[in-house]
């Protein structure tokens, strides 16, 4: 009879045994999974009314909490397996099992109850997290006490070592993480263009209004001193949905004119065109060169503006922007058949080098030919080649800037009109 009820003893203790290594699996794997849950993914499903999701948010609102029930039970069911396992090796190799036991368990523990759970958990987090959250929130109600106690002493250790365990910053990504994020997967053509708009959108922050501006020089305007006819020509070339108006001096700016206030105006009253046209003007506005484009741009939104001219630390006009010219930063350029594009400035001859246009900027041949020319100074290629020579060029002129020799082709009015930008010169050793 003392035999049989060993048995069923050691029957019940071998079960119970494969129990606590399954909970140990458990409680690995749930660690594993908790913590490799994309947050921000879990933040969308949470927001979507994902009852899993919501429920796991709740529970990494408070890790402390969390890892510490996870620990407390991995911890719990560990030890007592271990019991179990050294009194059933005792009782069937006497003192065998005590040298057999501890390597035999370990292998045991370290394959079922931590390498596979979370190597499944690490590849799955999100399935098993979901998996695994109900009976995690229902442990934490039933072990709160404990797991109070426990993170009390824990707190009360590393205070003064200065840890706060109950810090409540939100979880923030810098803009270089996130840049990272979003260039580490885009293979596809309709993944590289969102990944150049997130690009774009992140860039933003940084370049500032005078990197994408039109220049003074290449502003299209209305002078409202010439004749009505002249004007209206002015109107009728114009590509754009809205046009600077001066008086006499481009540093006169009087007021905006949309176009499609055209139809407002009448050639019954030649006389009177011109106070009508400019009663029809909106105001100016104004804005300092050197202000972020993502600022910029909820300016725009909350003046209801689509152009401002652009001014300098004097008040001197620089040049405008428009919101397209801010949404090109982020989209790339719009193609329009009507209107100039950056492509027309610059012709590629048959040596490999570029006839550029002076008064394109430096941020802007970059980009389009793919070269590295410091734009951290003047902005334009003009403006860059009169810096470096200290002086007003000359045609035939040759010079060297970032490795390219630039020939100056043609000066009109003080500036290079056209330059010739050659490939790089490789040092020769």
């Amino acid at each position: 009879m003392v035999g049989k009820d060993t048995l069923y003893l050691d029957i019940f203790l071998a079960i119970t045994l494969v129990f606590l290594i399954a909970i140990s699996a458990f409680f690995s794997g749930s660690e594993t999974s908790m913590t490799s849950l994309n947050r921000y993914r879990l933040r969308y499903l949470a927001r979507k009314k994902h009852k899993k999701a919501q429920c796991a948010q709740s529970l990494l609102e408070k890790p402390d909490r969390l890892l510490g029930m996870i620990l407390v039970g991995n911890t719990f069911a560990n030890i007592l397996a271990s019991a179990i396992a050294t009194y059933l090796a005792t009782e069937w190799f006497g003192q065998w099992g005590l040298l057999i036991i501890p390597v035999l368990l370990t292998i045991v523990i370290l394959i079922f109850a931590e390498i596979t759970p979370k190597t499944i958990a690490v590849k799955f987090p999100e399935a098993f997290a979901f998996k695994v959250v109900g009976a995690l929130k229902f442990l934490m109600k039933i072990a709160y006490p404990l797991v109070w106690v426990i993170n009390g002493l824990v707190m009360w250790l590393l205070k003064p070592f200065g840890f706060e365990l109950h810090s409540n910053k939100n979880e923030t990504i810098s803009n270089e993480e996130l840049r990272a994020v979003v260039t580490s997967d885009s293979t596809t053509r309709k993944g590289l263009l969102r990944q150049n708009m997130l690009l774009g959108v992140l860039d933003l922050e940084k370049t500032t209004i005078e990197d994408v501006m039109v220049i003074r020089n290449n502003i299209l305007a209305i002078d409202i001193e010439d004749d009505w006819k002249k004007i209206q020509q002015t109107i009728k070339k114009c590509p754009y949905s809205r046009i600077p108006v001066y008086e006499g001096d481009p540093d006169k700016m009087i007021g905006v004119f949309a176009l499609r206030n055209m139809l407002l105006l009448s050639d019954d009253d030649p006389k009177g065109m011109k106070s009508h046209f400019k009663s029809l003007l909106n105001p100016c506005y104004f804005v300092p060169e050197h202000t972020p484009l993502e600022k910029q741009l909820i300016n725009f939104q909350k003046k209801d503006e689509h152009l401002a001219i652009v001014v300098d630390e004097y008040g001197d006009i620089q040049g405008i922007v428009t919101v397209e010219d801010i949404l090109e930063e982020i989209v790339g350029e719009f193609s329009h058949s009507d209107q100039p594009s950056l492509h027309d400035n610059t012709t590629k001859l048959p040596d490999g080098s570029y006839i550029v246009h002076g008064s394109m900027t430096i941020r802007d041949i970059n980009r389009q030919l793919d070269l590295s020319i410091p734009n951290n100074g003047p902005k334009t290629l003009s403006g860059l080649i009169t810096e470096q020579l200290q002086s007003i060029p000359n045609a035939k002129t040759t010079i060297i800037i970032a490795g390219h020799p630039i020939e100056i082709i043609q000066v009109e009015d003080n500036a290079v009109e056209l330059a010739k930008i050659q490939p790089i010169i490789k040092n020769s050793l």
